[in-house]
């Protein structure tokens, strides 16, 4: 590949959709992905209340792997989108909103994950791949993973 083509790089190959249809995918895209942190740490909320009675920022940290100020400041998010209760240096319990949410995070993975699984692959494989995509399907696709699911 020559300089000129890094510098003025042709797709090869193309959708063919028009632009907005395209432009609509990638809102969709940025979207889902705004979404993401949210849905991810109501999930991990709800399991750590379920598991040990509360969920504390600092066990937060621990399973998702960040530090402590990215706990807090995603806290700060989720409690202005009244997802979360919490006061400093507490537990954090999830709200109605945040409750509804974690269940539907939890049912769409589960969806994900039993379609990944009666494709073949391995558990752990299927587990880290439900994790991502569960954020990015639609409805209607999740219909079709559930319904091909149950047939294997």
């Amino acid at each position: 590949m020559t300089q000129r083509d890094l510098a003025n790089p042709t797709p090869s190959v193309t959708d063919g959709r028009p632009a907005d249809l395209r432009a609509e995918a990638f809102q969709g895209v940025r979207d889902a992905r705004s979404r993401e942190l949210a849905e991810d740490y109501v999930e991990l909320i709800a399991e750590l209340i379920h598991d040990h009675g509360e969920a504390r920022p600092v066990e937060i940290a621990a399973r998702l792997g960040v530090r402590p100020p990215t706990v807090t400041k995603a806290l700060d998010r989720l409690a202005r989108e009244g997802l979360i209760t919490r006061a400093k240096y507490r537990s954090v319990f999830l709200t109605d909103e945040g409750r509804a949410l974690a269940r539907e995070c939890r049912r769409r993975h589960e969806i994900v994950l039993r379609f990944l699984l009666s494709l073949g692959l391995d558990a752990e494989t299927a587990e880290r791949d439900a994790e991502g995509i569960e954020h990015h399907v639609s409805e209607r696709t999740l219909a079709l993973f559930a319904a091909y699911a149950s047939k294997s």
